[in-house]
Formats: C-alpha cells, sequence, structure tokens
C-alpha cells in the first residue's frame, strides 16, 4: 500500500545539491530544520574553471572530464544517503565559458539528473535564501554578499526576500589570474587590485542596511582568519597579513588548502571594498548559495507530499 500524504509528511525528507562554480565543486546533502536546513553530508573539490575561462574563453576537454567525474561521485554519494531528488546547479562558469553547453552536457551525464543553469540573478536569490535562512533573527533590513570565484552577488533587502540586487563580473578566482601574477602576493599587485576593485563598484550605490551577512568561501575562511564579523579594520589587518607571503606559506600558517589560500587576497580586497559600501560589518552567514537551493528542494518535497 502506498503510504499516505500524513506519513510523508512525518518521514525525515532528504535532498542534494552539486554546486558546480568557478573555483569549486560541492556537495550537500540535507534534510529540513528550524532554521535553515540540516546538514547530513558535504563535499568539496577544488577544479579552478574560472581560471581557464580566464585565459582561454572555454573549458578544456581535460577540465571537463575532470569536473565530470567529480560531479558522478557526488552525485553517487547523494544517493548513498538515500536523497529523494538531487539537482545539480552551475553558476558563473556557465555564463562565461564560450563552451557552457558542452559543460552541461558533461555534467548531465555524469550525474544522470538535468543541470540547472544559474543566471546572475537566480545566484542571488538562492544565496540570499540560504543566508537569512540561517539566521535566528534578521534585522529589518539586511544585505547579503556573496563572493564566488566569478563574480559577486550584492542583495538587500527584507528578511522575506531581496529588493535590491546587482550582480558583478568579479570573483576572486578571476581577479587572481588577472592581478596575480605569481604565487607570493606582492603590494604592488595588491594595490592595483584594489584600484581595478574600487573603480568596479564606482557609481554602485545600495540601501544602506542596518544588518549585512557574507557568504562564498572567502567569507568562510577570512573567519578563522579575522574573526566572525568582517570590517574595515579587520580586512585591511588581513590584507597586511598577505603581504609579501607564499601561498603555500599562507595555507600553512592557517590550515587551509592552497587553492584557496591562493584567491583569499582577491575576496578579501572584495569583500572590504562592500563593507564600506555599505557602512556595516559583515557577520559571517552560515548558510549560503547550497543552503538556498536545498530549502526549494524541500519545500518542494513537502509540497508534492501534501
Amino acid at each position: 500500500m502506498a503510504p499516505t500524504a500524513a506519513a510523508l509528511k512525518i518521514r525525515p525528507m532528504r535532498a542534494g545539491v552539486v554546486d558546480v562554480g568557478s573555483n569549486t565543486v560541492r556537495l550537500l546533502v540535507a534534510g529540513a530544520a528550524d532554521p535553515g536546513v540540516e546538514t547530513i553530508s558535504t563535499r568539496r573539490a577544488y577544479v579552478g574553471l574560472a581560471a581557464e575561462i580566464e585565459r582561454s574563453g572555454a573549458i578544456s576537454d581535460e577540465k571537463l572530464a575532470e569536473v565530470a567525474g567529480v560531479a558522478g561521485r557526488y552525485a553517487a554519494t547523494a544517493f548513498e544517503h538515500a536523497v529523494e531528488t538531487l539537482e545539480v546547479i552551475v553558476t558563473a562558469p556557465g555564463r562565461h565559458s564560450a563552451n557552457s553547453i558542452e559543460l552541461h552536457d558533461a555534467l548531465a551525464a555524469a550525474t544522470g539528473v538535468s543541470v540547472r543553469q544559474l543566471s546572475a540573478e537566480d545566484e542571488g536569490r538562492l544565496a540570499y535564501a540560504g543566508a537569512v535562512g540561517a539566521c535566528e533573527s534578521v534585522p529589518e533590513t539586511i544585505a547579503v554578499v556573496d563572493v564566488g570565484g566569478g563574480s559577486t552577488q550584492l542583495m538587500v533587502g527584507t528578511e522575506c526576500e531581496p529588493a535590491w540586487l546587482r550582480s558583478l563580473d568579479l570573483g576572486s578566482l578571476r581577479l587572481t589570474e588577472r592581478f596575480l601574477g605569481s604565487n607570493q602576493f606582492l603590494m604592488a599587485e595588491l594595490d592595483a587590485l584594489h584600484d581595478a576593485v574600487a573603480s568596479a563598484f564606482d557609481g554602485l550605490a545600495p540601501p544602506l542596511p542596518l544588518g549585512a551577512l557574507a557568504t562564498g568561501g572567502t567569507a568562510r575562511t577570512l573567519r578563522r582568519i579575522a574573526g566572525r564579523r568582517l570590517a574595515d579594520e579587520n580586512l585591511t589587518a588581513a590584507l597586511e597579513l598577505f603581504a609579501g607571503k607564499m601561498a603555500a606559506e599562507l595555507a600553512a600558517e592557517h590550515g587551509i588548502r592552497v587553492e584557496r589560500a591562493r584567491v583569499l587576497p582577491a575576496g578579501t580586497v572584495i569583500l572590504r571594498e562592500i563593507h564600506r559600501r555599505l557602512g556595516v560589518k559583515l557577520e559571517v552567514a552560515k548558510g549560503g548559495l547550497r543552503e538556498g537551493a536545498m530549502r526549494g528542494l524541500l519545500a518542494d518535497l513537502v509540497e508534492a507530499a501534501a
């Protein structure tokens, strides 16, 4: 006998998200929780798609095979955890690469599920939902900034939704490729990077919020270096700490991967500029893009079971 709708509601529901970004491929398997979602399993692999796109405009066959292999393994892991639905989402690489169709085809073949290409607005809204949804309390107006490897989304709104959203083609990995030529972070290069980021924000005037959340890999890494609340003082201090060091040295000092250490200065410059625009400290969020996508999947499961 088929389970009743009530039984389906009681049964714990699980979903999976494979997030293909500019710097990493990540897996989240989770169930519903209050607030936000309850994490069951996570995985992460560095793939550096934005670096190839920045250099040649497209993703090589070798890199496509690598990314598809990672996504396929993550899909298998998700189904081992008995997920009822799995979604593969692609962010900036699918918007910036000349062969994004090949990327989608490779991912679909490897995972056995359809691939969802996120627009910049989709990406911002999901990051906003995931960051705000993980908060126990939210001020009347709140900003969310999501710094990725290939793009940055900035949103301001209420607990329900963003009322103002902008996306910039500035990401930690893309900027690293353009301005930080070696694995040593030279002050002259950091100054040039700062000037380029400040110029990109010229004319951008977001509504001033009462609070702000920062999500993405840069923000999560900075939490262990500069603390959970990011402002001009500790972000500038972090950049001074990075200056003159090799990426491997920075990684060893703070227990982070070399791949993350390499793009950390560029992401920090973006966050500092956003802090200066918003005028409030940035609190490192407990959720973000994947959690936002997960909330949508779990809501769909509940609705289908009703």
